[in-house]
């Protein structure tokens, strides 16, 4: 995956910094859209409303996150463990039908669901990384086979 992401030299945070902010963006956009725009997607409008407020309040701080130095490795975790809830529990929303989500809507919150989850590996691969740069571990590269 080295082709996807090179590691500043020095920097063992690169990647999980990179991880948060990409969440935080995400997760900010995806709460203004729901909050401004409101498709019809089926979803109660209260529950829309509380949704989109979170997710503009949880994007700053996730971003404000990535952002330090040396983001806090607990934090982090919290981070990695919400966002695997949250991105399950909107598969299961869609799946079960806990709302009479539209075709449109089903969708969106299938796709949302899956981004978190891979928000969530990226995170996780970034801690790794850190946690070993901070070891002084050098990381082996993976050839792709």
């Amino acid at each position: 995956m080295t082709w996807f992401w090179q590691r500043p030299a020095g920097d063992g945070q690169a990647m999980l910094k990179f991880a948060l902010k990409l969440d935080g963006v995400a997760s900010f956009a995806l709460g203004l859209l729901t909050l401004l725009v409101r498709p019809e997607v089926g979803m109660p409008v209260g529950w829309q409303i509380g949704l989109g407020s979170f997710c503009v309040v949880y994007g700053m701080f996730v971003f404000g996150l990535g952002t330090r130095a040396t983001p806090d490795r607990r934090m982090v975790l919290l981070i990695i463990i919400g966002n695997l809830v949250w991105g399950l529990d909107s598969i299961l929303t869609a799946a079960l039908k806990w709302f009479p989500l539209t075709g449109v809507g089903v969708a969106l919150v299938l796709a949302q669901g899956l981004a978190v989850i891979g928000f969530a590996v990226l995170q996780f691969i970034g801690l790794r990384a850190a946690s070993a740069s901070d070891r002084g571990t050098p990381q082996r590269s993976r050839a792709l086979a």
